[in-house]
This record gives structure tokens, C-alpha cells and sequence, in this order.
């Protein structure tokens, strides 16, 4: 042994072939400071070692390299631009002189390359990977890009129009794609993966494969006239601009990057991938981006927590295959878990097997899966009309109609026929789970599990404690969320749980805007180009006013201090007159198929006199004004949930709304947003709004907080 680090160990195997071992003391291998300072030690170690024939870099874990540590990027970037380029020089260095070591290397990639650690096999001569492997650079998804050599050494290899793609698109790529374009040179199974590293590495040695050839391609400019290159870059900013829109810079500042340097050696064009770093690192959207990222760790951290004490759900059931019904029972299916579907008749039994085949279908069209995958799934499904087939389920999910009453009836008929200790989950987006527990003789065995509509794309899952919900049945409702690749996040009971509570007065604030002469296409158009994927009153279209009228009504009675209203707001009348939104084809705005089928939302002439008389005198609102008046009242109530443990920490609430409502992500969720206001100047700004009512005036503790300077994520929780 060369030398045995905590992170990298070096040494000889035969023939002169050495191997350089990536072993964290940690689950998976990240390139944080203390292993590059190691991997800086093992080639200096290597250009020292006489009879030196060849490298192999590979990982004893289950992944090669999965990135850099992300943890030690705030306060890295937080150093400033000079100190950022310093890193990337050095760390660019260290890359370099593995690729100008004076013998061939090979990286073994096994499991996940990606980031830095895709990067740090780049720099070696040939790539094996395992056909279990996967490689990526997710960067531009944190406010970045690729700097220790990505942008230079990708496009040499595999061509700028595929580099592009896999540097702005940020996705991961299988072993086979990687190997069609040229990122992997050949593939094979996990258990060879060493010996045929070493096969190469020695007939690389005996002149076979002329490994200088290899590095010559990376060393020289990109293999493209400029009016080649001209192309290729001006046919992709038009479609990366769009996709990425205004508030995420990442992928466009790789674009730039990389036209910046095609037609440059090597050294030159890593000079301008340091100089362009930075002005990206130090962006305020990569650090909420980054933050992001540690919050979504931190809840993945909790959900483990319940896991441990959870047994896998074998079996499960849905009561009730309507829209959201049948969307749970695909999505148990789909991932693994046998569902049983029970309604009261054929007809909605076959509507909830049409919603699954639908979501199949178009999963096939786009070639996801195959014939046998759809009929694997779709046989997952077993539709039921009696309540004897549950006596072998672990859990079931009631997705019936919102009426408690209905709720109720059916959770105390279904019960009687689990086997002992089954689960009981209420799929409720606003009745008390503790009321809906009055009806069972073991409510310790029931729990909320609210599920988003669309079902199939909506990542979050709020599993609802009741006041008599055990930790078990927590457990393993979340275990069940975790197995249908949700992202579950437990909250207590109360109006509304944690999302609808906290989204409803945002929609008060538009009502109230309306109510003051506001136009509502006004409001949506400054709300979209805030962030949010659609401004209030297309997503009221979109929820459906119906659910809205209801869930505002439940509001309203829980906190009727600051959610109740006088009077027929807009969203009433427009329930009384039919109007649902998208499922009615108006709303307030009217909807037509386009040519994929899709609803096509227009304006409808007709919805100002249908309004006239709740709206007040038409006037124009500043764009600031109305971002306060829609924000305000959100923000505050996230606060409240959070200050009476409806939510257990600001990485959860911010969490749950960016996954449950779409709350812009660059923007890094409602806590983070008011910490970057700052809260003093939140509450002064909410002064200005005080005779608009409670919603708009901030509790005591955000008081306190605003004058002793605190934050919601200060200190080690900034993320």
C-alpha cells in the first residue's frame, strides 16, 4: 500500500499497473476538500513511483463518484469570485495531472458517476462502465455548471451538440446511452468490471490502443468550423432559453461557456470555465437552489427516521377509483405494491382501471415502458366490489368523496374487515383526521395520507397525524408514501393540514385584490413572472373552483379570525354559475381543446359583467403592490404552521410547498423567502397593508425575530 488516506487509498498491483481506490468512510464517495487534498497526495505519490505502467481509478462502494460534497458549497461560494477561482484552478490543476500522467489510466465506473466525479473520469483515458452504471452532470439543477473540466473535456469527446445536451439538460443517462455517445467506450457486467479495466489498461501498455491518441482529442480544440459551431449554439439558445425561462441562468451560462472556448486548446479554454464559474456560484438563485437541495436531503434524513421503525406494505388497497383513486392504485402498481380497488359499482370500477390504462398508455406512446410492463402493471390492479378481499391488506387508502359523513360510514365499514394491526389512511385534503377517527374502534391505526392531483406527477404526500394516530401507523404510512416514489412530509392535524392551509390565503389576497378593481389577468401575469407556474386564477381554473369553494369554506370555519369573509367573493359566484374551471370548460378563463386534446386556455369576454358587481372600480396596481398582497398573507400563515408545530422545521414547510403548490423553487420556498426580504423589512411592509385584516399582520415571534435580526435558516441550518 501506497498510501491508505480516509477517503483514497493507493496501490501496486502487478506488471507495474497501480490502482487508486476511492473508499469514503461515508455511504457513498464525494470529492469534498479533504479527499481532493488526498487525491493531490496519491498523484504526486504516482509521478514519484518508479515503474509506473498504468492507472486504474475505481470506487469500493456501490457508486463511483456520486459528485462533489454540495454541503461545502454556501460557504465556498459565499468566499466571493476570486476565491471561487482559485478552487476551480487548483482543483482544474489536479485533473490535468492525471491526464498528463505518463502512462495510461482507466476509470472503472460502477453505479453513479456524476458531477465532479463524471468530471474526474473525463480527465483518464478510457471509460469502463459497468452495465448498471449511470452518468450525469446535474449542476445547471443547483445554479451551476460543470467547472473542473466538464465544459472542455465533454464536448472534445462526444460533440458539442451532444455535450450540450448533457450539460444544460442536467438528467442522468443509462450505461447504454452514455455508451452510444461516446462518454463510456465500452460496457460490461458489474462482476468483470475490474478485470476488463485491467485487460485495457494492459494492452494500452503493449501499444495495442494508442492511449496519446486519446488525450490529443481532449487537448485540442473542438472538431467544428465556426460556421458549424455557429449553428450548433444558436439552435440550442433558442431551446434551452425557453426550457430554462428567466430566473435559472445555469444552463445558459453553460451554453455561453462552452462557445466561449470550442475553438481553444485545452488551458485556454479552462481559463475562461474558471473565469465564467463564479459569475453563476455567487448568483442568488444558486444559492437557493443549493439550499433546496440540503433541505430535500434534511427531509429525506426524517423520512429514514420513520422508516426504521416500519414493515414494507406487501399489499394495499384504495376505496374509491374516481380520478384520484385510480391515480393511487397506478401509482401502487406501477411501483411495485399489489393494489386491491373497491368501489360500489362496475362502472366506477372501470373508470378508475381507464384512469390507470390512460397514465400506461401515454407512458408507452413515449416509450417509458413496454407491452409487458403495461399488462404487468395494469394485472397490479385488482378491481373488487366486496370488502371480503381485504382481510390480506396492510394498508388501505380511502379516496371516497369529501363529505365527512361518507367518509366516515365507509372507514368504519372497511375497518371491520382488516386484519389486525392494518393501516387505515384518509386521502382528505381538508376534513379533520381526528373527527374522521371518532368513527373507528382503533384509530390509533388511522392517519391522513392527502395525496396532489395530478397523483402520477405530484411529488408530495402529506401524511396527517390525529390527535390518536400512533407511530406506527406514521410509519408506515410514510414507509408506503416512500415505496410510491413520493416525498412524504408528516403534519399534525388542523384546518386545512399544512399546504391547502397555508395556499388558501393567497387566494384570499386575490380575492381581496379583485374586490378592490384588480384585474385578474393582471394578477396572474405578474404572479407567473414572479415564479409560480401559473398565477391564481388559472390554477383556480386548474384545482377546480368547486374544490376551491369547499376547502375555502372549511378555512373559513377553522380560522375565522383571519379566513372568514363577508359577502359573495368572485370564486362563489362563479360556482354558482356553473363555472368549475377546466372541468366545466370555464372558468375564469374558458378552455378549448388544442390539437393534442389538451385544455387551451383564452380569455372569456363574457367574465367582467358576470363580475360587475363584486369587483370594485377597475385600477391599476403596481406589480410590487400586488406581489405583497398575493405573498404577505402566504408567508405569514407558513409561519404560524410552523410556530404551532403544524410543521416540524422550516426545511419541511419550504419543502412542502414548493413540492405540494409549485412555489417557485429559485426563489427557495416561503421561510427562505422571508429571510431574504429580511423580516424587518416583511413587517414593515405588512404595516402598510394592516386594515386588510389579520392574514396581513405578523405574528409576535416574527416581531421579536425582525428586531433581534434572526433568520429562519441562520447559522448551520442556512440551507
Amino acid at each position: 500500500m501506497l498510501m491508505a488516506g480516509q477517503s483514497v487509498h493507493l496501490r501496486a498491483l502487478d506488471s507495474g499497473i497501480h490502482e487508486l481506490v476511492f473508499s469514503s468512510n461515508q455511504s457513498v464517495n464525494t470529492l469534498n476538500q479533504a479527499t481532493l487534498a488526498e487525491l493531490n497526495d496519491a498523484i504526486s505519490a504516482l509521478k514519484t513511483e518508479p515503474d509506473v505502467t498504468g492507472l486504474l481509478v475505481r470506487s469500493d462502494k456501490e457508486s463511483f463518484i456520486v459528485g462533489a460534497d454540495i454541503t461545502e458549497f454556501l460557504p465556498a461560494f459565499a468566499a466571493g469570485e476570486n476565491a471561487i477561482r482559485q478552487l476551480t484552478s487548483t482543483i482544474q490543476q489536479l485533473f490535468n495531472a492525471i491526464e498528463e500522467l505518463p502512462f495510461p489510466t482507466v476509470a472503472a465506473i460502477n453505479g453513479l458517476a456524476l458531477g465532479g466525479g463524471l468530471e474526474l473520469a473525463l480527465s483518464c483515458d478510457y471509460r469502463i462502465g459497468s452495465t448498471s452504471s449511470r452518468t450525469g452532470f446535474p449542476e445547471v439543477k443547483l445554479g451551476i455548471f460543470p467547472g473542473w473540466g466538464g465544459t472542455v473535456r465533454l464536448p472534445r469527446l462526444i460533440g458539442l451538440d451532444n455535450a450540450i445536451e448533457w450539460i444544460c439538460g442536467a438528467q442522468q443517462y443509462s450505461a447504454a446511452d452514455a455508451l452510444a455517445v461516446g462518454v463510456l467506450d465500452t460496457l460490461v457486467q458489474p462482476e468483470l468490471l475490474n478485470e476488463a479495466s485491467i485487460a485495457l489498461l494492459k494492452e494500452s501498455i503493449s501499444g495495442r490502443f494508442d492511449f496519446h491518441a486519446r488525450r490529443a482529442e481532449k487537448l485540442a480544440p473542438v472538431k467544428l468550423s465556426a460556421l458549424e459551431q455557429t449553428l450548433a449554439f444558436e439552435s440550442a439558445k433558442g431551446l434551452i432559453g425557453a426550457k430554462a425561462g428567466p430566473h435559472y441562468p445555469a444552463p445558459l451560462a453553460a451554453l455561453k461557456t462552452i462557445q466561449k472556448q470550442a475553438s481553444m486548446p485545452r488551458d485556454a479554454a479552462l481559463e475562461v470555465e474558471t473565469a465564467e464559474l463564479p459569475k453563476v456560484a455567487t448568483h442568488p438563485t444558486t444559492t437557493a437552489l443549493i439550499g433546496l437541495f440540503l433541505k430535500e436531503q434534511r427531509v429525506k434524513k426524517i423520512t429514514r427516521h420513520y422508516e426504521k421503525n416500519a414493515t414494507p406494505v406487501s399489499r394495499a388497497a384504495v376505496l374509491g377509483a374516481g380520478i384520484m383513486g385510480g391515480g393511487i392504485a397506478y401509482q401502487s402498481a406501477s411501483r411495485g405494491t399489489p393494489v386491491l380497488m373497491k368501489d360500489i359499482n362496475e362502472a366506477a370500477l372501470q373508470l378508475g382501471l381507464d384512469e390507470a390504462a390512460k397514465l400506461l398508455n401515454q407512458q408507452l406512446e413515449r416509450g417509458k415502458i413496454d407491452s409487458r410492463k403495461l399488462s404487468r402493471v395494469l394485472n397490479n390492479i385488482r378491481p373488487t366490489l366486496s370488502f371480503g378481499d381485504f382481510t390480506g391488506v396492510d394498508l388501505v387508502v380511502e379516496a371516497v368523496v369529501e363529505n365527512p359523513k361518507v367518509k366516515k360510514s365507509v372507514l368504519a365499514e372497511v375497518e371491520q374487515y382488516l386484519p389486525e394491526g392494518a393501516i387505515l389512511a384518509s386521502n382528505t385534503s381538508t376534513i379533520s383526521i381526528t373527527d374522521l377517527a371518532g368513527a373507528l374502534k382503533h384509530p390509533e391505526n388511522f392517519c391522513g395520507m392527502h395525496f396532489f392531483n395530478p397523483v402520477h406527477r405530484m411529488p408530495l404526500v402529506e401524511v396527517i397525524r390525529g390527535k390518536q394516530s400512533s407511530d406506527r401507523a406514521i410509519a408506515q404510512t410514510v414507509a408506503y408514501a416512500k415505496a410510491l416514489g413520493k416525498t412524504p412530509i408528516v403534519v399534525n392535524d388542523c384546518p386545512g393540514f399544512l399546504v391547502n392551509r397555508i395556499l388558501f390565503p393567497y387566494f384570499i389576497g386575490f380575492s381581496s385584490l379583485l374586490s378592490d378593481g384588480a384585474d385578474y389577468r393582471q394578477i396572474d401575469q405578474v404572479m407567473e413572472a414572479f415564479g409560480w407556474p401559473m398565477g391564481p386564477a388559472y390554477l383556480l381554473d386548474v384545482i377546480g373552483i368547486d374544490t376551491a369553494c369547499h376547502a375555502d369554506a372549511v378555512l373559513a370555519a377553522g380560522y375565522p379570525d383571519r379566513m372568514a369573509h363577508s359577502g359573495e367573493t368572485a370564486i362563489e359566484r362563479l360556482f354558482k354559475l356553473g363555472r368549475l374551471g377546466q372541468k366545466s370548460g370555464q372558468g375564469f378563463y374558458r378552455y378549448e381543446p388544442d390539437h393534442k386534446g389538451k385544455p387551451k386556455k383564452l380569455v372569456d369576454d363574457e367574465l367582467p359583467a358576470l363580475l360587475a358587481d363584486l369587483t370594485g372600480t377597475p385600477r391599476e396596481f403596481s406589480d410590487e403592490e400586488i406581489i405583497a398582497r398575493m405573498m404577505l398573507p402566504l408567508c405569514i400563515e407558513t409561519v404560524r404552521c410552523l410556530e404551532e408545530g403544524i410543521v416540524g422545521s422550516p426545511a419541511e414547510a419550504d419543502m412542502a410547498l414548493i413540492y405540494g403548490i409549485g412555489f417557485p423553487p429559485f426563489r427557495g420556498g416561503a421561510l427562505y423567502y422571508l429571510d431574504q426580504q429580511g423580516l424587518d423589512n416583511v413587517c414593515r411592509l405588512a404595516e402598510r397593508f394592516n386594515d386588510l385584516g389579520k392574514l396581513y399582520q405578523p405574528t409576535d415571534k416574527m416581531l421579536a425575530m425582525a428586531k433581534a435580526g434572526t433568520t429562519y435558516f441562520g447559522g448551520e441550518d442556512k440551507a
